[in-house]
């Protein structure tokens, strides 16, 4: 019994032990996120208060500073430039009287309070239940993505009060006792932005009738209280601006992201523009709705709220990015099944409202419509698309486990990301890897052109001295056929088109139908295969930025003939340092070659034919030959590239182990023997 006992104890000991060390890392973690927070805080004010006066808070300066809206006699609407409603100026009246200096740190700061307040509630609003950890956890992280958020770096840029509405329905709906005193607060939100009513049906619809009522009811007191205070821009706000439609600047601007903005940049006007934006905003309005009152009563009452205002985006007349941020509330919300998808939502959600939308989209004019309206497409997909998971899936709390293939050997065990660099067998998740790709893509072209020394003299003279010493050292090797392979090709006319056409053409497109091919067929090898072009790219970003070389048909006095942009005017001092999309001095090592070599050797190793091998090769072959007759790289860049590309495999190999094998036979009966999930319950 003694010797029971005492094991009893160093059990109980060891257990009080593991349970401290949890603790104290949480506690570590949490103080980390604060000080983040804190940083992040104290640069949004930095950025503000060190902008010049004149071009900080200009909003706020245009409606209360010396010569602002409030002060003119007259309409609060004459200029245009005030666009909140009669009762938000009337709200405003008494800051007209404040000096300007003060009013300008007290705006900043009283600002930055009301993000941290929201981010504490929206902490606190977390659906149940949610583990200790997250608790103490939630509310640093989410004053960090507030302060990271577009709309919330415009508010404070500005001056603008769009945290406040946000702010006072958050406080009716999860921090005040009481249902008047909820609907007095959403009331007075949604006489600030009236197309917030649309969360009156949503507190009458989930029961909380007398909330429904209040909002109505103080809605309506603050309108009428402003109308007794100021008729005439009442009556020019309500009935000659239809709520506000056409204030301040034009509605199919950029900056507007409501349904109304994006179909008049579609080209629509008239009354087939107001029919179809009423029509869908109704639409889009009651199915959101249905959604939250269901998010509502399944206990998700923040992830109901996010649905609702993302909902008032759509529908409102102009929803400029400061007045987005109801997006960002979505990131509450759990989609997917799998946990390897948990992560995917909120990633999105986090990139859309924290970088601008010519990051996550490419300029191509096909693409010119998602690139416009990005956040309107987060917000319509939030309100009326995502089917986010109920709390009664079976998946809530235990999502489909991620299958990882057979262990293989570990080569560096004592560095901490190779854990995280495990191959798994089931197929990555779509959408996260299309905005890896694409962000990964953006910074690639960012560093390609910061890599060009600036557009000026210095960078060409610096290319060319690059470009003289290239071609002595080929020279000296006997490898220098540029000139002769470019003359000889632009002789025979179907011959320079070909190589023109290949050139141009097969850069992007056969990496990517790759990956494709690989994502759905061969998921295991896709991660590999994309992590080998990953870090080539890498690799070459670093040449690219150490060592910019002219290519061939820019270096003046040699004779070569640019047979894809025609002829060059070497006069130019800055020709050739910077064009509208690329830097034309990126050129050692050559990713045209280095990326069509990555091609071939992943079809070689995975193509299941040796047909389909001997195609694979050939497209590396044709683009060295491409490269070269165009007079777009040296002999030597197509070396540079198979130099990055093999140090791409090898450091995935060297970080990952031998390229993993196919599930054994075994994994996948267990995996097929085990019995089917219950259906899940989601409400659409």
């Amino acid at each position: 019994m003694a010797n029971a006992e005492h094991g009893g104890r160093t059990a109980d000991a060891l257990g009080a032990t593991a349970v401290g060390a949890v603790q104290a890392r949480v506690r570590v973690a949490r103080l980390g996120l604060w000080l983040v927070a804190a940083i992040l805080a104290v640069r949004q004010v930095a950025v503000v208060l060190s902008t010049p006066r004149g071009e900080r808070l200009t909003d706020l300066e245009t409606w209360v500073g010396p010569d602002g809206v409030l002060h003119v006699k007259g309409s609060l609407y004459d200029s245009t430039q005030f666009t909140g409603t009669p009762f938000g100026g009337l709200v405003l009246k008494p800051l007209t009287r404040a000096a300007e200096q003060a009013l300008g740190w007290g705006w900043t700061f009283g600002t930055l309070l009301l993000v941290v307040a929201l981010g504490l509630i929206a902490a606190r609003a977390l659906p149940q239940p949610v583990s200790r950890r997250t608790s103490l956890l939630a509310a640093p992280v989410a004053i960090s993505l507030l302060m990271l958020s577009l709309p919330v770096r415009n508010t404070l840029y500005l001056g603008q009060t769009s945290i406040m509405p946000v702010l006072l329905v958050l406080l009716g709906c999860f921090a005040v006792r009481g249902e008047r005193t909820s609907g007095v607060l959403i009331g007075v939100a949604a006489a600030l932005q009236p197309t917030l009513l649309l969360f009156t049906p949503l507190l009458w619809f989930t029961g909380r009738r007398r909330a429904a009522l209040s909002t109505g009811a103080t809605f309506a007191a603050c309108t009428l209280l402003a109308w007794a205070a100021m008729p005439g821009d009442s009556y020019t706000y309500w009935v000659h601006h239809m709520a506000g439609v056409g204030l301040g600047g034009r509605a199919d601007d950029l900056a507007n992201q409501s349904l109304h903005g994006a179909l008049l940049r579609f080209g629509l006007t008239g009354p087939l523009e107001i029919a179809l934006f009423l029509l869908l905003g109704a639409a889009v309005a009651v199915l959101a709705l249905r959604r939250a009152v269901r998010y509502a009563h399944d206990g998700q009452l923040l992830l109901a709220v996010a649905v609702t205002g993302c909902a008032a985006i759509v529908v409102s007349p102009t929803a400029w990015q400061h007045q987005l941020l109801w997006v960002l509330l979505a990131v509450v919300g759990q989609v997917g099944r799998r946990t390897s998808d948990r992560y995917v939502w909120p990633v999105a959600i986090i990139l859309v409202m924290t970088l601008p939308a010519r990051m996550m989209v490419p300029d191509k004019v096909i693409l010119h419509p998602l690139r416009a309206d990005l956040v309107l497409l987060a917000a319509v997909v939030t309100a009326a698309v995502v089917p986010f998971l109920s709390r009664t899936s079976p998946y809530w709390q235990t999502p489909v486990p991620t299958r990882y293939a057979d262990k293989v050997p570990s080569r560096f065990r004592h560095i901490p990301l190779v854990p995280f660099l495990r191959r798994v067998v089931s197929r990555p998740n779509l959408l996260f890897e299309l905005l890896l790709i694409r962000v990964t893509y953006y910074a690639y072209a960012q560093i390609r052109l910061a890599a060009a020394g600036g557009s000026n003299s210095a960078g060409r003279v610096t290319a060319e001295e690059h470009g003289e010493e290239i071609h002595s050292v080929e020279r000296a090797l006997h490898i220098d056929i540029e000139y002769w392979a470019n003359h000889a090709v632009v002789k025979v006319d179907w011959l320079r088109s070909f190589f023109d056409f290949y050139y141009e053409s097969f850069h992007f497109g056969v990496p990517l139908a790759i990956l494709a091919v690989l994502y759905w067929r061969r998921p295991t090898d896709y991660r590999w295969a994309r992590t080998a072009i990953g870090f080539a790219t890498v690799f070459a970003l670093i040449g690219f930025w150490l060592y910019p070389l002219a290519p061939p048909r820019l270096m003046p006095g040699l004779g070569f003939i640019d047979t894809v942009h025609g002829v060059q005017d070497f006069s130019q001092p800055d020709y050739g340092t910077l064009t509208e999309l690329t830097n034309q001095y990126a050129a050692m090592p050559s990713l045209h070659f280095g990326w069509s070599l990555w091609c071939g050797i992943v079809i070689v190793m995975l193509a299941p034919r040796w047909w389909m091998k001997a195609l694979g090769l050939l497209h590396p072959l044709f683009t060295v030959t491409a490269i070269v007759v165009t007079g777009n790289h040296w002999v030597l860049d197509a070396v540079g590239g198979a130099a990055v590309v093999g140090a791409g495999f090898g450091v995935t190999y060297l970080f990952q182990g031998p390229r993993a094998k196919v599930v054994t036979a075994q994994a996948e009966k267990v995996s097929s023997d085990s019995p089917a999930p219950v259906r899940d319950r989601t409400p659409s």
